[in-house]
């Protein structure tokens, strides 16, 4: 029992870590990351290939020539400052593609592959600055590896913390194999069914402004992209109800954070 209390303790020491380097917004908390980084990054590109495959049979992907231009454009500035929050972004295959869709959305999942909906273009009339404030929240969501850390704590919830606990230290191969897969199964769909947590989002947001910044994109088109998303979701449950901040207290704390930003941005903006 005692060994096995000292395993428990090593086990959850390793398995919790900040996943992003400290910065100017002050994103800095510990994290359960006990699923392997290998295994996030292969459903999420299998998912992702999924999705690109669906848009495609649909002639659904990239109809736009300019629209695919300009999102890259966009993208790739705010990815080519992404390895000061997380220096191993760098190596990630990054991918970037554009969805003909009435939704209003965007997301990026795990090792860089990035999807915008037009929607969130042609319904906001998005500028520039604005398709960076929510394209660089959502490479946040990445960089803090967000996904990861709701498929850990999907796999506490199934195996339990000495059970997947006991699965890492397995030496049956087969036993370790069954268990991944019951894991990936069940990690896979609470990433892409359910929502970031208001904690995530919270981070996504303040990492996302500073990434924007950094970039040379004025972190107030954080502010006006919201004030634009309240008007589009007028049923939206209050905060209490939602996993997300709600419109009001989001748009005060990106004001708040755009005010300590805009030296940064202006030391960056492209003259």
């Amino acid at each position: 029992m005692k060994y096995s209390i000292l395993f428990l303790l090593a086990f959850l020491t390793l398995g919790c870590a900040s996943t992003t380097l400290k910065n100017q917004s002050g994103v800095d908390r510990k994290q359960l990351l006990l699923m392997p980084q290998s295994m996030v990054a292969g459903i999420a590109s299998d998912s992702y290939r999924s999705a690109l495959e669906a848009a495609s049979k649909k002639n659904k992907l990239n109809v736009d020539p300019f629209q695919v231009k300009r999102v890259k454009k966009i993208s790739n500035r705010l990815i080519a400052n992404a390895n000061y929050f997380k220096p191993e972004a760098s190596q990630w295959a990054w991918e970037i593609n554009v969805e003909d869709s009435e939704e209003v959305n965007a997301y990026c999942m795990p090792g860089g592959k990035i999807m915008v909906y037009s929607g969130l273009i042609r319904k906001l009339k998005a500028t520039d600055d604005e398709l960076a404030a929510v394209i660089g929240h959502e490479i946040s969501h990445a960089l803090r590896e967000h996904g990861r850390e709701r498929m850990s704590t999907a796999a506490i919830q199934q195996f339990g913390l000495i059970g997947f606990a006991a699965y890492i230290s397995n030496t049956s191969s087969r036993n370790r194999a069954n268990a991944t897969m019951q894991a990936a199964s069940l990690g896979a769909t609470l990433f892409f069914a359910l929502p970031n947590s208001r904690t995530q989002e919270r981070e996504a947001d303040a990492i996302g402004l500073e990434l924007s910044a950094r970039s040379g994109f004025n972190p107030f088109a954080a502010v006006t992209l919201w004030e634009k998303m309240k008007q589009q979701n007028t049923k939206k449950p209050p905060e209490f109800l939602s996993t997300h901040p709600s419109d009001d207290n989001r748009i005060r704390d990106l004001t708040e954070l755009a005010y300590q930003l805009k030296p940064l941005y202006e030391s960056n903006r492209l003259r």
